[in-house]
């Protein structure tokens, strides 16, 4: 069996900072700078005083602390979750439409997975500084965490979250414009060592059709539709990836793209390269990313070639 420490981290990785982060996410601006968020400390209790913080970058190496841009409390679906003392996880920053985007998640407030939910945030200043609106404030937009943005090249704002649900936004970017599309892959991996041991709850015993049990986020590239999710990948928490010509499906080829780079974004830098945020080994809990590019057959590869 292969073990969590057989496999090395990929080369090129590199810290951004030293500050404790998980889930990092990184957006490239029209302003030219880059942007940063992430899960702030204390990581699994309420750690709703720091909020979302943002950073900004003109090169991916010096960053400017932009500070706390919101904290949760004011939409009435928070209410629970702030009385249980939960956590505020994994933002995303994103810029569409002329301005910046964050989305955010919480644990379920009676301890179960259902009760989790992730919202939408808009900043209504254009600015990534905020303010920032809640777009969905009376009620969970998604239930589960991880929430993230794409935009097609049609336009069509989707909202993903979770072990890779998707649904497309309304014009007006406030509720889901139909039932979600939960993405699975054509070809069940079977080996659990493949899986979470929490992919059973989620999925049931017998399912493996799914890319990862969390932190979905997705991408399009020459026209392939490439979906990420973290899982446990022979106790790596690794990202995990399958692409598909078409956005729902059919999903084929799902592999372990980035070990222990689970939860992670991809973006593009001024020069064109590829590139995916990261929070594993050796820097566990702190910002970094990686390089990558694509093999002949579209696979994502992460690590300097």
């Amino acid at each position: 069996m292969v073990t969590a420490h057989s496999v090395h981290p990929p080369t090129g990785l590199r810290k951004l900072m030293d500050e404790p982060l998980r889930d990092p996410s990184i957006c490239r601006a029209p302003d030219g700078y880059y942007y940063l968020t992430g899960t702030s400390e204390p990581f699994w209790a309420n750690n709703h005083d720091q909020g979302i913080r943002v950073w900004r970058s003109a090169d991916l190496f010096d960053w400017e602390a932009l500070g706390a841009v919101w904290h949760c409390g004011d939409s009435p679906w928070h209410k629970p979750f702030i009385e249980a003392g939960k956590p505020l996880w994994a933002p995303e920053i994103h810029f569409f439409e002329g301005t910046f985007w964050l989305t955010y998640s919480m644990p379920g407030w009676d301890n179960t997975a259902k009760t989790s939910g992730s919202g939408l945030l808009k900043s209504t200043s254009g600015r990534p500084e905020g303010p920032y609106e809640d777009m969905h404030p009376n009620e969970r937009l998604g239930d589960e965490i991880d929430a993230s943005l794409f935009q097609d090249t049609d336009g069509t704002l989707y909202f993903v979250w979770h072990s890779g649900k998707i649904a497309p936004l309304t014009l007006d970017r406030r509720e889901l414009a139909e039932s979600p599309h939960w993405i699975q892959t054509t070809v069940a991996d079977s080996n659990p060592d493949h899986h979470s041991d929490l992919c059973a709850g989620i999925f049931g015993e017998s399912s493996f059709q799914h890319i990862g049990f969390e932190g979905a986020f997705l991408f399009k590239r020459e026209g392939s539709y490439y979906m990420c999710c973290s899982e446990g990948y022979n106790g790596r928490y690794s990202c995990m990836v399958a692409v598909s010509t078409n956005l729902y499906g059919p999903y084929h080829m799902r592999y372990e793209a980035i070990p222990y780079g689970g939860h992670n974004t991809i973006f593009q830098d001024t020069q064109g390269q590829w590139w995916s945020t990261y929070f594993g080994e050796p820097w566990y809990e702190r910002p970094a990313v990686v390089p990558v590019s694509f093999g002949s057959d579209g696979r994502l590869i992460a690590g300097r070639i």
